[in-house]
């Protein structure tokens, strides 16, 4: 009997101990309340929920296209937050899959979405990013270089790389997405794809870009490589790796995309706020750079969802910013299999990119005068930067758009322009990149008070302290032997400029292969006292392009090699200046972390990422902490994020394609949390008609959000 009752009394137990496991059960599956703005549910797929898929909702009723984007948790729930009041057509996306049937709803509903398995592994393969079709391009071996093939003796396999990567064809677009990996049939009829390669590089007017670096640095070897690649794909072969649905923090990310400018132009990139103090500006609008494509500038409202432009006005006789001299031709070289014949850009205000000060105003990498510089800028004149290093011609100078005014301002600066950041000083100054064998500045401060640009403005030769010393002596020239006892002027044109935020240097990064990073501390007159230092990118890294400083003064690069390199300059071991300090002088200070994705076949362990440019996160924009580097993702549909070692993709799945050439962080509200914070970038492609959509297709403005979990509001 007592037996009985204690089985029972477990029977009882474990009855209750089942219902409480149900129950808890059961809540884990519901879903949190859905508000008004919400958009909520759970995919589902024929083996139950879908864990780590992307649920997209787009709508056409908003002045632009609007698109968000969310991940499903381990249980397959989903919300799309905080939607505009619109109709949309949402569906889901994801590895293993295709798209699903678009399901119409509203925000304040709650659906059930039906995942749909892909067919087969080419119908899946249909969905991954760029970099999984590109790394199967085969690269010549090492036993082709040095004059051993027909491969130019000088071209080392590192170089080729930097320029199938991105210092060449990834400098522009996107490599591996369905529009290059296959030949469009309105490019014509060809007996095989090396045929049609040839022809396709002319197309446009990046045509003659393409073919010298095709044709006229590597010998039209890399034709073959190009058209045995489109050609296997064309026969059917698929990548040999797949990739992995979003994890951990990936599935906490919200990207919002809407469109902007005009399916014929393209933007170079975008600017939210001012990157010292990222709260300028908040909630406000976007200012977009069109480059060589056009002098309208984009501008879009992000809470309107509103779109619209400002003509970027030039004095009389300013010229086309395209042809010699520039990396856009002025004529199409052969017809473009997309818009025929048809001249697509004309710029003359060529807006490459622009920074906000503390002001909200928009200072831009642009130029509004002919490229013959004032009498002052030139020798014989007495402005203390023309004593030293004077300059005859310039193409891109530098620009100003106030939006509360409207007033914009071209100032003819002496040097040339490419990437502008403010200092950390009192006297705001605006440093610049682009020109060439001189780093030069704006001292806007100097600027509002006399509107004298002439005062406002210097720039420096690029020294080395080779006597050791301490202080800027007579230097030999560039391309002159060394003379002892004198400092040494170097070639290193700035392509990233990067303001220390504590000591006053000045860091820059120098394209090549290896390339470099370079530090100039200005001194107290900087046309006659600017120190540099130089420092290369050891193996087994190579291929510098856009790079940041951290708030540490640790400078963060893109490689072509696939890494994100970093150089501490305070883990340098010898001298950092005299007769030894030529560039080799710290190997120590560098580190590499290899991008995800992978790599070409025959290589090293390598990824074929081709990152445009690196940014730092140094005021949490984004969320995952302060001082976070970060890189464009160009392969990989994306941007990528280096976090206690790990790399975290933030992913664009739709439109397959997504392309940036830089970013920028915003915070619109510190007290709202996830809500008020977030990056943006814009779809930067030179042809946006390659992305998903084909011909028609927008430039987009990205919004990168992290929520704390995938089911927050």
């Amino acid at each position: 009997m007592n037996g009985n009752r204690r089985s029972a009394r477990i029977a009882l137990a474990a009855a209750s101990i089942c219902a409480i496991v149900m129950a808890t059960s059961a809540r884990a599956q519901e879903m949190p309340a859905i508000d008004n703005d919400d958009i909520g549910g759970v995919v589902r797929g024929p083996n139950g929920p879908e864990a780590g898929v992307w649920v997209i909702a787009e709508t056409r009723d908003l002045p632009v296209r609007f698109i968000r984007i969310v991940a499903t948790d381990d249980q397959g729930r989903f919300v799309v937050p905080d939607l505009p009041k619109a109709n949309y057509d949402l569906w889901v996306r994801g590895y293993g899959l295709v798209d699903s049937e678009k399901v119409k709803s509203e925000p304040g509903k709650t659906l059930t979405l039906s995942a749909k398995v892909a067919p087969s592994e080419a119908a899946a393969a249909h969905y991954y990013p760029a970099i999984y079709w590109y790394s199967m391009m085969k690269i010549p071996g090492a036993d082709q270089f040095g004059g051993k093939s027909d491969i130019p003796p000088n071209i080392r396999q590192t170089e080729w790389l930097n320029l199938m990567k991105n210092n060449g064809c990834v400098g522009c677009h996107q490599l591996g997405q369905l529009s290059t990996r296959t030949i469009p049939k309105s490019l014509g009829t060809f007996a095989n794809h090396e045929d049609a390669w040839l022809r396709r590089i002319q197309s446009g007017q990046s045509g003659e870009s393409m073919v010298n670096i095709i044709a006229g640095q590597l010998n039209t070897v890399p034709i073959k490589y190009f058209a045995d690649w489109t050609q296997r794909v064309a026969n059917g072969e698929l990548p040999k790796h797949r990739p992995q649905r979003p994890q951990g923090e990936e599935r906490n990310i919200v990207v919002t995309l809407r469109d902007w400018m005009d399916e014929k132009h393209y933007l170079h990139d975008l600017i939210a706020s001012d990157r010292r103090n990222p709260t300028v500006n908040a909630y406000g609008p976007l200012y977009g750079s069109p480059e060589y494509s056009s002098d309208l500038m984009p501008i879009l409202d992000p809470v309107k969802n509103t779109a619209t432009t400002f003509r970027m006005p030039v004095t009389e006789g300013t010229p086309e910013a395209l042809g010699p001299g520039h990396a856009a031709s002025a004529e199409v070289l052969a017809p473009s299999p997309y818009w025929g014949e048809e001249k697509l850009w004309n710029t003359r205000a060529n807006n490459h990119n622009a920074m906000l000060d503390d002001k909200g105003r928009v200072w831009m990498a642009a130029t509004g005068h002919p490229p013959q510089n004032p009498d002052f800028c030139r020798k014989g004149s007495s402005h203390p930067s023309a004593k030293v290093a004077p300059i005859e011609r310039t193409n891109r100078r530098v620009t100003m758009f106030d939006p509360r005014t409207q007033e914009y301002v071209a100032l003819q600066t002496c040097f040339g322009s490419h990437h502008p950041q403010f200092g950390y000083d009192k006297d705001n100054t605006l440093w610049l990149s682009g020109g060439g064998p001189v780093l030069g500045w704006v001292n806007t401060r100097i600027w509002d008070e006399t509107r004298d640009i002439q005062k406002a403005q210097g720039w420096t030769a690029i020294v080395l302290d080779t006597n050791g010393n301490g202080r800027r002596d007579d230097f030999t020239e560039i391309g002159q032997p060394q003379q002892e006892g004198k400092d040494r002027r170097i070639q290193a044109p700035f392509y990233a400029v990067m303001p220390h935020p504590t000591d006053g240097s000045i860091w820059g990064s120098v394209r090549g292969n290896p390339g470099a990073v370079v530090r100039v501390v200005p001194g107290d007159n900087p046309s006659e006292t600017a120190l540099a230092e130089i420092y290369n990118v050891p193996a087994p890294g190579f291929g510098v392009r856009g790079g940041d400083i951290d708030r540490n003064g640790v400078a963060w690069v893109s490689l072509a090699s696939g890494h994100i390199g970093s150089f501490d300059r305070s883990k340098c071991k010898g001298p950092l200046n005299g007769p030894k300090a030529t560039g080799n002088h710290c190997p120590e200070g560098w580190s590499f972390y290899k991008y995800p994705g992978p790599g070409f076949e025959g290589l090293d362990d390598n990824s074929a990422e081709s990152s445009y440019y690196t940014w730092v996160d140094q005021h949490n924009t984004f969320g995952l902490g302060e001082n976070i580097p970060m890189s464009t993702g160009n392969l990989n549909d994306g941007l990528i994020a280096l976090k206690d070692g790990r790399m975290i993709t933030l992913r664009v799945p739709y439109p397959l394609g997504f392309y940036a050439k830089g970013f920028d962080g915003r915070i619109d509200d510190p007290a709202a949390g996830w809500k008020g914070r977030g990056l943006w970038a814009a779809n930067g492609d030179r042809t946006p008609w390659l992305i998903e959509g084909g011909r028609g297709t927008k430039p987009l403005a990205a919004h990168f959000q992290l929520r704390p979990n995938p089911l927050a509001k």
